[in-house]
Order: structure tokens, then sequence, then C-alpha cells
């Protein structure tokens, strides 16, 4: 879980938004579970930068893909 929060936050900075709303859009898409701890392994090797370009490229996607289901 210390991983996932690291990714929380520097995505957070990124996007210069509050870490809670990062987190609350996060969870909203099922990105902490479904892709943060689950690609764990392989995020885990990357740099910080990349891990939180990979991580911000997936909640838009996810995002976009959940308000085509509504």
């Amino acid at each position: 879980m210390i991983f996932a929060s690291s990714c929380i936050e520097a995505a957070a900075r990124q996007r210069n938004i509050p870490t809670t709303e990062m987190y609350k859009r996060m969870k909203r898409v099922g990105l902490i579970d479904g892709f943060i701890l689950k690609c764990y392994e392989a995020l885990h090797t990357q740099s910080r930068q990349h891990v939180t370009e990979d991580v911000l490229g997936a909640l838009d996607i996810w995002e976009s893909k959940k308000a085509e289901q509504l």
C-alpha cells in the first residue's frame, strides 16, 4: 500500500490537485486495485516519473471508458 500511496501522491502533484481528490478519482474507476496493485511487479521497477505518467495515462483512459458506460 505504500507504493499505491506514493503513486497517488505523485499523480496529484503532477495534476496540481489535492491528494484526496486524486484518491477518489482512482478509487471510483478501480485504478488502485486494478492497475497500481495488480501491476506492482512491473511498475515498481520503473522510474517515479515513468510510473506517474503510466498511472495518469491509465486514469485518463479508465475515466473516459467509465463515462462512456454512463
